[in-house]
């Protein structure tokens, strides 16, 4: 089709129609962007939920550098109160922050110093992230996190349940606020796992506590096992 058409009605009409059928395409493609941009925001969501940012932790060190003011740089640990002191600038909470966090609440410190700072924060050593399994399981303590794990994976880690266990009454204790607190959930895993819910829980944390109680029936057995040695005993009336 020639790129040049003459001006006459026929030539005109072509225009027309080629202008036309690309304001459609370029309307449809639009969108067709517009709906899928929320595919895509939510698709990059669930990825950053289940590879989160590292937490910093109590024992982390940190390597602070300025760039403009080397005078300044500094190699700290975060403290067991999940502080952080910098020399000449002051003392952070890093509770619940990660590093590029952190480091953002460095730049806004180091701004009432020095001018437009710019702060590079690298992580030297650190807490392999974990949480814990107590309670009735096999081998209670720390389960170390290698990607993401669920409740009842940790709990298999863990040895798994102990017949004593309670999978209805398993406690999931999550630090909140500055650290020094824990909101706990009740999970009923023999409903999740029942009803193949178990995703509505979602991965453990880093930090996470994770306490398997004693069931009804192994409680009765262990007071009726005392009761042989006259721990328990109902006097004659």
């Amino acid at each position: 089709m020639p790129t040049n058409l003459p001006l006459t009605p026929a030539g005109i009409r072509s225009r027309t129609h080629r202008a036309g059928r690309l304001l459609r395409v370029s309307f449809l493609s639009a969108t067709a962007l517009c709906s899928y941009l929320p595919c895509v925001q939510a698709h990059a969501q669930a990825i950053a939920q289940r590879h989160p940012e590292y937490i910093l932790q109590s024992g982390d060190e940190l390597d602070i550098r300025f760039r403009y003011t080397p005078e300044f740089d500094q190699l700290v640990k975060v403290r067991p109160d999940q502080r952080v002191t910098l020399l000449n600038l002051g003392t952070l909470s890093a509770a619940d922050l990660t590093v590029s966090e952190f480091q953002q609440k460095v730049v806004d410190l180091a701004t009432t110093r020095l001018v437009k700072p710019e702060v590079t924060i690298l992580l030297k050593t650190f807490d392999q992230p974990h949480v814990l399994v107590e309670g009735e399981v096999a081998t209670p303590g720390r389960v170390d996190l290698r990607g993401d794990l669920s409740v009842l994976d940790a709990i298999a880690v863990a040895g798994g349940f102990k017949s004593s266990g309670a999978k209805n009454q398993v406690l999931l204790l999550r630090r909140t606020g500055d650290g020094n607190q824990f909101q706990t959930t009740r999970l009923d895993l023999a409903k999740l796992i029942k009803e193949q819910k178990l995703e509505e829980v979602g991965p453990v944390r880093p930090g996470d506590v994770i306490y398997v109680t004693q069931n009804n029936l192994s409680k009765v057995e262990r007071l009726a096992h005392l009761g042989q040695f006259g721990a328990i005993y109902s006097p004659v009336r």
